[in-house]
């Protein structure tokens, strides 16, 4: 962007000059030289004729991070200067600024080529960075030597790498400068001047910690407006101490709000450096694009209180919010002829005020208790009193210790069909007074002080959020942009918010630039809540945790960078193989479940690992040895020797082959045994052997650990061992078997012959499977062949709860040759519940959700139910407990519907079950048996049935259930009619009414019918609207009514029109004289519910987990 026709970078090609339009370029390859060997002078001034602009806060340090400067740069010999020169540097916000002037050439309007003085100003000019960035404004500016008015222009520009200058290839022309009756040049020199004020810098050191203090929050999407909110919150001190006392201790870490804030304020008061808040918008439950989405900044703030205050509840800091926050108004209506005054007090967070046509924060209140007549044809029903001339309006009863004024920038255009951000300028004072506003005194003064001034730049499509904070409430401001934090002045931080044209600068940037969201605190209570917090005021148990957090953090963050130095190494013991029920000895997909972890350096020895294994189990090096688990070509997992003079002294690296995570057996003596030191091992005639028992009445295997024994024994010489270990008598006959690949064992038929002939192919780890021989043994697998083979044939399947969408499931290990009823039972056993109350569903296959239920009466086996399931995920079914058992289910109907209460606010669903075959009036009766009805209603049921937020019809009674369209486009509510609708007379009709915005297929929140009579003027049928729904008097008056006939809306914009019933029954439609369409009553109003862009798939509401 470019900010008149002839600013820019000192790059231009000067070939392009011919084009009228000039572009914006930067100096890049312009050689910069000395001037021709002439020694430039440098000066930094405070002031060139008092026209420099110092900081108006007379603490602001004058150093290397100031915020703005005036300097100098002499130019001697200038008549002989031929190329670039730049001036010794100046700093301001930590970085370099130099003037540069050279000699141009530009072509006139005869497109004659003339000399002129290039004028630009260069930042970090010699940085190798191309993440840095800064905003700045500056007045280039050459001096008269008699010290009259300099010749200037001002430029405003963001610098960065590839546009690190800024200024005027046509700064004055060449004869002027040279001309001595202009007073620039003598003795052949001229000075140049800067005056340059920049916000701090981006990508570059910039410690604000240092500069301010304070340090900033982390940008991690589109989200700095919840940076700004943050910054606001945490200098609310009063708030942040109660925050700190929300008791957390047990919240989870992940999804607690209150603790995850707790730990952003604790970060904000005591760190150096940026605070992330990842773990923040974590536990709002958004999700990767959520953070990316710029949701409203009023919703956030009274979503983010709302949950604040449910949290501190039953503490000893509840009440905190209202305490702060809280203001009372009072709604009215005052009749002016008689004694009779309406009014309704409500409570208020905040207030949005209008700032279209508005030119002070004055204006918008006094237009916000701006008093409404009521007379003619709109005067109010008041009672016994008949209509009346009246006054309607609010008045503030109390306003609360911190006020938020929302400034509402962001309007409806009808013109443009559009929301658009209205750039007015809008005055608001530093000390603003609104006794006048009261509807009386209250015990102090109404007089409030700015805290903060949140601050958006660009349009309604986006932009960039920063906020300005006074922290101690003593006019010291500071910048809080995301990351970066600086001192700023009174002026930067308040008037120039205003927004509107800024004539002294002229730069349309800053025409969008200006304040969305003001706090500001009372005076009277201003010491409360801005009293310092100390550490003394957080919890210990508080700072303990957090502190602890950030240990593990940094130790987690250790280990990912050393990650390539180090071998992990995965232990297994015996323990680890107890409770096994598959193949081998453990389950390799859940190893990482129950795995001893370790990390050790790539270069240290099996030794070392050896030595460190022991140190950590407490185990004298002599009780400990390691066995690496390797996968065999036949796809088992088995332990295997470490040759201790060979491979002891090799690498962990190379000794587990390059694997990482290294997975490796850990032998152990047993904690019980007399037993000083492991056996010795010969590894040219022992073997190592595993053993498991199968009890075939438990239908479960034991493990029975491990032996050394020579491969020349023979097998028999096993059974006393075995028997031993299982607890049998030890003349016990035996069975066994060896386990030689996943699901299948083979029966050892000689006991007689040597165990190196037994095994199919001795090796270490081999597995043996033993049980009794006992021929009457009563088992549905009374073998362990049968056992295994049966182990083939299991699955595991999820089963989720169908009502509870959060349901995370439970899964079970079932035989795919159960029957229906035999799963049914087991899911009951888990569940405790009865298993003729449970109805199980497939699962769709491309849609994680419920498709078809299941018939109880099914003789497929669990492998025909799950047939469907796609191979290589997750099998999973739903299910759901029912009221009445599943088989009388078939013979009912399920029908889900919403009940409604008379005033639209309470509402539940119903799973109501009638006869499969019956009608309307049988699904209001089973309503009836699970409703409370007020004895003072009507008494009477109907079901109303409703698509897209529209009334569709009322059904009647004989209407058969099977006609009802049950799927996902359609609910269906039960309501009580309201005793003045259960007789309508013939000049009365009901008329559907819903809610929508802007478009009339926008429809939206709840549907409702409405009682209107033919010839009542509409003024009485929006009274009753307003009396129903109880919507505040500000909100409704901005309130459209239409009546929407055939998809084409009606305004009713005249208070004087008259309800005609023709044009609110029925209208035929081509379809014939069975066709009729039902018109119905629009109301135009901004849905307040969370927003959606039109990509409403990615976007998410805002939501708060806990």
């Amino acid at each position: 962007m470019r900010e008149t026709e002839e600013e820019r970078g000192a790059g231009f090609d000067h070939m392009q000059m011919e084009d009228q339009v000039e572009d914006m370029e930067t100096q890049e390859g312009v050689a910069l030289e000395d001037g021709g060997g002439d020694v430039p002078v440098v000066e930094e001034t405070p002031a060139v004729n008092g026209e420099s602009r110092p900081l108006t806060d007379t603490d602001m340090e004058e150093d290397d991070s100031r915020p703005e400067a005036t300097f100098r740069f002499t130019v001697e010999n200038f008549s002989k200067l031929k190329d670039s020169t730049l001036s010794p540097p100046c700093y301001v916000r930590n970085l370099p600024w130099k003037i540069m002037v050279m000699p141009r050439t530009t072509p006139n309007q005869d497109k004659q080529m003339t000399r002129c003085l290039g004028f630009f100003l260069q930042c970090n000019g010699d940085s190798d960075s191309s993440s840095w960035s800064v905003q700045a404004s500056a007045e280039l500016r050459l001096l008269k030597h008699d010290g009259e008015e300099p010749f200037s222009r001002k430029i405003s520009h963001l610098f960065y790498c590839k546009e690190n200058d800024w200024g005027f290839s046509h700064f004055i022309s060449w004869s002027d400068v040279c001309d001595p009756e202009k007073g620039y040049i003598k003795d052949d020199s001229i000075t140049l001047e800067v005056y340059v004020c920049a916000d701090a810098p981006h990508g570059v050191s910039w410690d604000s910690k240092k500069h301010t203090g304070y340090v900033g929050l982390k940008n991690q999407g589109a989200t700095c407006y919840m940076n700004s909110l943050l910054q606001v919150l945490y200098f609310t001190n009063q708030l942040r101490k109660a925050v700190y006392k929300m008791p957390t201790e047990s919240d989870d870490s992940a999804k607690s709000v209150a603790l995850a804030l707790q730990r952003v304020f604790y970060e904000l008061q005591f760190n150096d450096k940026p605070v992330g808040t990842k773990k923040l918008t974590k536990s709002f439950g958004w999700e990767t694009l959520d953070s990316f989405m710029q949701h409203d900044v009023q919703e956030f703030l009274r979503v983010l209180l709302d949950n604040l205050e449910s949290k501190m509840k039953d503490t000893c800091v509840e009440g905190t919010i209202p305490k702060l926050f809280e203001g009372k108004m009072v709604s009215f209506i005052r009749c002016k002829n008689v004694e009779y005054t309406s009014s309704r007090t409500e409570a208020f967070y905040d207030i949005q005020l209008n700032v279209k046509g508005k030119k002070t924060l004055y204006d918008s209140f006094k237009d916000y208790v701006a008093v409404e007549m009521l007379d003619g044809e709109n005067k109010y029903d008041a009672g016994i009193y008949g209509l009346q001339d009246a006054e309607k309006g609010v008045i503030f009863s109390g306003f609360p210790p911190v006020l938020h004024l929302h400034l509402m920038r962001f309007q409806y255009d009808p013109m443009t069909d559009s929301n658009v951000k209205i750039n007015d300028r809008f005055e608001f004072p530093e000390s603003l007074n609104l006794d006048e506003y009261l509807q009386k005194p209250e015990d102090t003064p109404a007089r409030y002080t700015l805290h903060a001034v949140l601050v958006h730049s660009g349009d309604n499509h986006g932009g960039h959020y920063v906020v300005f904070i006074n922290p101690k409430g003593d006019g010291k401001w500071c910048k809080f942009d995301d990351d970066v934090v600086s001192r700023c002045t009174k002026t930067e931080a308040i008037e120039n918010n205003f927004g509107g044209q800024d004539e002294e600068m002229c730069i349309a940037v800053r025409n969008c630039t200006n304040a969305y969201m003001l706090v500001y605190i009372r005076d009277s209570c201003l010491h409360e809540v801005l009293e310092e917090v100390k550490e003394d005021d957080i919890p210990s148990e508080l700072i303990f945790r957090l502190q602890e957090e950030k240990r593990m953090e940094t130790i987690k963050r250790k280990e990912r960078n050393e990650a390539h130095l180090y071998l992990a190494v995965q232990v297994l013991t015996d323990d680890d193989f107890c409770g096994h029920q598959g193949p081998d000895l453990f389950d390799p997909e859940k190893v990482q479940d129950h795995a001893l972890r370790f990390r050790i350096r790539k270069s240290a020895t099996v030794r070392e690992l050896v030595e460190t294994l022991a140190e950590s189990m407490k185990y004298p090096l002599e009780q400990v040895r390691i066995w690496p688990i390797n996968q065999r070509s036949n796809e088992t997992y088995r332990p295997s020797l470490l040759d201790p003079e060979a491979d002891f002294g090799k690498a962990v690296m190379d000794a587990a082959d390059s694997n990482n995570p290294w997975l490796v057996y850990l032998e152990l003596i047993p904690p019980d045994s007399d037993i000083h030191a492991l056996s010795p091992f010969d590894r040219d005639t022992d073997i190592l052997l595993f053993f498991k028992q199968y009890c075939p009445k438990q239908k479960k295997l034991h493990y029975c650990g491990h032996l050394y024994i020579s491969v020349s024994r023979n097998t028999s010489d096993l059974i006393p061992v075995l028997n031993e270990r299982a607890g049998f008598p030890p003349d016990t006959d035996l069975i066994l078997y060896e386990e030689v690949r996943p699901n299948h064992i083979q029966k050892f038929e000689d006991l007689n012959c040597p165990i190196e002939k037994a095994l199919d192919e001795p090796m270490d780890g081999d597995i043996i499977v033993f049980q009794k021989d006992d021929p009457n043994v009563v088992s549905e697998l009374p073998t362990a062949k049968a056992y295994f083979r049966d182990l083939l044939y299991r699955m595991e399947i999820l089963f989720i709860d169908k009502n509870n969408p959060n349901d995370s499931g439970f899964s079970m290990e079932m035989s795919q040759s159960m029957t229906y009823d035999q799963m049914a039972k087991k899911v009951a056993h888990r569940l405790n519940t009865d298993p003729y109350l449970l109805q199980f569903f497939k699962s769709q296959n491309y849609r994680d959700l419920p498709g078809y239920p299941l018939k109880c009466s099914s003789e497929d086996t669990l492998k025909d139910i799950m047939s469907h399931a796609k191979p290589k995920t997750v099998r999973k079914l739903f299910y759901q407990i029912l009221s009445i058992k599943v088989s009388e289910l078939e013979n009912k109907r399920q029908v889900k519907c919403i009940w409604m209460s008379e005033d639209l606010k309470e509402e539940k669903e119903l799973v109501l079950y009638p006869d499969k075959n019956g009608k309307v009036v049988d699904l209001l009766q089973e309503a009836r048996k699970v409703l409370s009805l007020s004895e003072a209603g009507s008494g009477q049921l109907r079901l109303v049935e409703i698509a897209s937020s529209k009334i569709f019809c009322s059904h009647s009674e004989e209407t058969l259930l099977e006609n009802l369209r049950l799927d996902n486009t359609r609910v269906f509510r039960i309501e009580e009619v309201p005793k003045d609708e259960t007789n309508l007379r013939e000049n009365e009709v009901l008329m559907p009414c819903a809610h929508f915005q802007k478009e009339i297929f926008s429809t939206f929140g709840t549907p409702f019918y409405l009682k209107i009579t033919h010839g009542e003027s509409f003024a009485r049928v929006k009274e009753r609207i307003h009396k129903r729904l109880e919507v505040p008097d500000k909100e409704f008056e901005k309130w459209k009514f239409a009546l929407v006939v055939m998809g084409r809306a009606t305004y009713i914009d005249n208070e004087d029109f008259v309800v005609d019933l023709k044009e609110f029954r029925p209208h035929l439609t081509p379809g014939g004289p069975g066709s009729a369409t039902r018109p119905w009553l629009g109301l135009e109003h901004v849905n307040k519910a969370p927003k959606r862009t039109r990509y409403n798939y990615l976007e998410k509401a805002i939501k708060i987990h806990n």
